[in-house]
């Protein structure tokens, strides 16, 4: 891989996950996605799955100032490693717990469900719980649809399917990478 281009706080999380071996951070094409739609936030954006911060870095250097970002990070070392590192980023809050509490925090204009909630193994979060009116919700970490319906691991892929026919999202998938896709749906009015 060369080198990635990318803000320096996402450089400094990137440094941090590899200092720490973990291996399931954001990948950049879906960083600079997020980084974009973070710009189109007004007041809140959420995350689960918090991690190294990769994903939370691209959000923050995304956003417009003042607008709240809120992450959840279920391991407690992760969750202190990551509020370290963002402890200089006004209206940033990490909190340890399970991505089940995150509609505590909201409702939000974005919200990125990397730590669950997605759907894909169990219960999917209520979207017109978790998003205010229009906002929008991302879910990433998919291979790119080849086929209607789609599937996965020779199964049709029924949280995929949620999110394409949820009837309070707009929802369309996006191939960000030959070998990467990710959903994103905004709540309808």
């Amino acid at each position: 891989m060369g080198v990635i281009e990318a803000p320096l706080l996402v450089l400094a999380a990137m440094e941090l996950a590899g200092q720490t071996g973990f291996t399931s951070s954001c990948q950049p094409e879906q960083g600079r996605l997020l980084h974009t739609l973070a710009g189109g936030a007004s007041a809140a954006i959420g995350e689960t799955g918090t991690g190294c911060g990769v994903g939370l870095a691209w959000l923050i250097s995304g956003r417009r100032p003042g607008v709240r970002v809120v992450s959840l990070e279920r391991n407690p070392e992760r969750a202190d490693e990551a509020r370290r590192l963002f402890a200089d980023e006004p209206d940033v809050e990490i909190y340890t717990g399970d991505w089940t509490e995150i509609t505590r925090h909201g409702p939000f204009d974005l919200l990125f469900l990397d730590g669950g909630g997605h759907g894909k193994h169990g219960v999917p979060i209520d979207p017109t719980q978790a998003l205010n009116p229009g906002g929008t919700l991302v879910i990433d970490d998919l291979t790119p649809m080849t086929s209607w319906p789609p599937h996965h691991d020779g199964s049709i892929d029924q949280a995929r399917l949620h999110w394409l026919n949820h009837p309070a999202l707009l929802t369309t998938e996006l191939r960000l990478a030959p070998n990467q896709a990710t959903l994103v749906g905004t709540r309808k009015p």
